[in-house]
Formats: C-alpha cells, sequence, structure tokens
C-alpha cells in the first residue's frame, strides 16, 4: 500500500514537472511541494490510503500554487526593475527602488558587459537588499542577452 502512495506521488511530481517546463516559477515548485505534503497527509489521516493521498494532493498542490504565486508577483516586481537596471544603468552605478509591497529596498551595480565565445552577451549585477525587518543580503547574479534583446538572468 505504502509503494502504491509512494508512486503516485512521485508521478504527480513527473507529470508536474514535465508541465512546467524548463524554467520552473514559485508557484509551481510551491505546487509541487504541495502535492507531496497533501498526499502524505492524505494517505496518513484517511482509512482508504489511495483516496486520501490523490484528495490531499489535489488540495497541497491548490494551496500551495496559491502560495507560490503570491510570492511570483513580489519578485516579478523587482525581477522587471532589475532588468531596465541592465538595459539603461552605466556600468559600475548604482540603481535604487523599493519594492511597494515587501518595504524591501534594493540597489543593484551592474557591470561592463561581455561577449561570450559562444556569442552571448553576459552582463554581471550584484545587487543589496535591506529588508524591512533591517536584515541585508547581497546577490551576485549574471545576465544573458535573449534574442528579443531582454535580459535572463541567471544564478
Amino acid at each position: 500500500m505504502t509503494k502504491t502512495i509512494v508512486k503516485s506521488a512521485v508521478s504527480l511530481v513527473l507529470m508536474i514537472s514535465l508541465l512546467a517546463g524548463c524554467q520552473t516559477t514559485q508557484a509551481q515548485n510551491a505546487a509541487t511541494l504541495g502535492t507531496l505534503a497533501g498526499a502524505t497527509l492524505g494517505a496518513l489521516t484517511f482509512k482508504n490510503k489511495i483516496s486520501g493521498a490523490a484528495i490531499g494532493a489535489g488540495a497541497g498542490m491548490l494551496v500551495g500554487y496559491i502560495a507560490g504565486n503570491e510570492m511570483d508577483k513580489y519578485d516579478s516586481y523587482d525581477r522587471g526593475r532589475i532588468s531596465n537596471t541592465l538595459e539603461t544603468t552605466p556600468s559600475g552605478h548604482a540603481s535604487q527602488w523599493v519594492n511597494p509591497d515587501t518595504r524591501t529596498q534594493y540597489q543593484a551595480v551592474p557591470e561592463p558587459a561581455r561577449r561570450m565565445h559562444d556569442g552571448r552577451v553576459e552582463r554581471d549585477v550584484t545587487v543589496n537588499a535591506r529588508m524591512a525587518d533591517g536584515s541585508t543580503q547581497t546577490v551576485y547574479a549574471k545576465a544573458y542577452r535573449q534574442p528579443d534583446g531582454s535580459w535572463q538572468l541567471v544564478q
């Protein structure tokens, strides 16, 4: 019976991964975790383990997706600002903004763009974040110019 539950959970995760494509969002990641957690809790609490796992997986996926989607909304604003910084800010100069939802203060400093061996254009950026609670975080990221002219962040 436990093997069936594990196989069902693995199958759900594989299906979600296939549907998600190459780039995953926080909504997709949270839906995957919610599916696994829901399937486990459902299997442990229902008398019929398979039905419990299925119901729990569905509920967990829905709750996880909703939570992850909210996180994506916050991140999309900041990614847009970083992309704008990479496009318009001279190398070594800082671009600053405050996320209106999270009140996090950001400062992004792009480095000079360079052409890679494969022909792609790459640019490094350092992002300093000061959260509303006063804690700070520094992220060093790379961005590649896409064929449509936009910047794709990678870490």
